[in-house]
């Protein structure tokens, strides 16, 4: 789509490490760039969060299977009486089976990081934890029993 590769050009968008070279719809409005999501079925705005969330989507509908009717995107999580947004959640049989925490390809994954993922499962009972800033990929399963997760290469295919 010649609007896509030429709002990608100039929006200088980094390219990503996922292994598929993904589609995207894009438009500018109001010079504003919006990426379509797939799930969502609707327009947002192409932030560089947004950028590095619509690739796992799609890494999590093409690589590993998932269908886009398990994938959730910025789900509600009460932490503490405050409002939190979880990115992704990936349900089977509607228990949540993979929670996705997204930053930028600008920001650092921490410490930090990670502990704002267990807070948000604390809610949420994922079997598996995905931390992503699009570059770099880390995936964990959950020792509920021993309070703590372990690393994996990769999160189970559906």
């Amino acid at each position: 789509m010649m609007l896509a590769a030429s709002l990608m050009d100039l929006l200088e968008l980094p390219v990503l490490n996922f292994a598929e070279n993904y589609q995207f719809r894009m438009k500018l409005s109001e010079d504003l760039p919006y990426i379509f999501c797939s799930t969502r079925k609707k327009w947002l705005l192409l932030t560089p969060e947004e950028w590095v969330r619509q690739h796992t989507v799609q890494f999590l509908i093409q690589e590993k299977n998932y269908s886009p009717s398990a994938i959730n995107t910025e789900v509600a999580v009460g932490i503490n009486g405050m409002r939190k947004r979880a990115d992704i959640l990936v349900y089977k049989k509607e228990k949540p089976l993979i929670l996705v925490e997204c930053k930028a390809p600008s920001i650092t994954i921490t410490q930090d990081t990670f502990d704002q993922i267990a807070r948000y499962n604390l809610q949420l009972g994922a079997d598996f934890l995905m931390v992503t800033n699009g570059l770099n990929h880390y995936y964990c399963q959950m020792d509920f029993e021993n309070q703590k997760y372990v690393f994996l290469e990769s999160i189970p295919s559906n």
